[in-house]
């Protein structure tokens, strides 16, 4: 089949090579988001599935047009005669025109069990939740926000240890097998399609950054989960006072929940051996954190440095 991968970020990188290294299907093209600066040094980079084929020297066009529903991109993009468009993580929303042109199906791997986690953040989403399991869905596209009827779905467990870092790349692992067998079940003429159960949806929106603000009068479970969760984007934070009467940003990479009380947002024991906090249910053991300006380090390490006096 005649294959134009529409997609941006790393998560799409291992179905994009598979297609790439597949025998029975053509990659015509790829659509991804334009160049932009990344980090400190404001480096201009390409996004991660422009950069694999650049660096294997693939004779593949690659659009990247500044919004997909602009009348040029529509129509380049109908200029590569595609029989299936893949979209993965791209970051903008394919309007009607772009849905009707491929000549079998648009198809969107999604990383949830759809219809639950509908949204920018399905991963975080899930950890957060505390659910046992999430995966793959690969959907025909239409409209609305990840509302199309479901081809097939590849199940996986949420490790107890699970961070979003994590298990974006396991996502990422089984998204090829589930797209190769979509495409598969085209050629036999026999791909399914099942409409998602909308009273069964919830919802992950976009994160930004103060997202991961902690709120010390929730669970100290439910903090657990939520640190783990935005691990390694919008990472949970707080903020720290120390014995100086200085406030800085702390990074929260670990913890570890607690059946012990103590009241939300207090240091229990100040100046022991362990970084322990107050929560709305139980207390919070910080294991892994990182100070602003300094390295990540562990709690341990952390207190023989600074000497925290309160958080917030």
């Amino acid at each position: 089949m005649r294959v134009l991968f529409i997609g941006t970020g790393d998560i799409g990188v291992p179905t994009l090579g598979a297609l790439l290294a597949s025998t029975e299907h053509q990659v015509i093209g790829l659509v991804t988001q334009p160049d932009k600066p990344v980090g400190r040094t404001q480096e201009i980079r390409p996004p991660a599935t422009k950069a694999i084929l650049v660096e294997k020297g693939l004779d593949v066009p690659i659009l990247q047009p500044a919004r997909i529903k602009a009348a040029d991109a529509i129509e380049q993009i109908r200029s590569l005669a595609p029989d299936v468009i893949v979209v993965m993580a791209y970051g903008q929303i394919l309007p009607r025109a772009v849905l009707e042109i491929p000549r079998i199906a648009c198809l969107n791997l999604h990383a949830s069990l759809l219809p639950r986690w509908r949204g920018a953040s399905p991963i975080q989403g899930a950890i957060a939740a505390g659910d046992s399991t999430t995966g793959i869905t690969v959907m025909y596209m239409d409209e609305g926000l990840d509302t199309g009827d479901i081809l097939l779905q590849k199940k996986i467990e949420i490790a107890a240890s699970e961070t979003g870092g994590s298990l974006h790349d396991r996502l990422g692992a089984i998204a090829p097998d589930a797209l190769l067998e979509s495409l598969q079940l085209f050629e036999a003429g026999s791909a399914p399609r099942r409409k998602q159960d909308s009273d069964k949806a919830t919802r992950a929106p976009k994160l930004e950054r103060d997202a991961g603000r902690i709120d010390w009068t929730e669970p100290a479970e439910a903090i657990e989960r939520r640190i783990r969760a935005y691990d390694p984007w919008p990472v949970a934070h707080a903020g720290l006072i120390d014995q100086t009467g200085q406030r800085r940003n702390l990074k929260i990479f670990a913890a570890t929940a607690l059946d012990q009380t103590g009241p939300p947002g207090r240091i229990i024991n100040p100046g022991g051996e362990e970084f322990v906090v107050g929560t709305g249910d139980g207390v919070l053991r910080l294991d892994t954190v990182q100070l602003e300006g300094k390295r990540r380090m562990t709690a341990g390490e952390f207190l023989r440095g600074t000497k925290p006096a309160a958080i917030d």
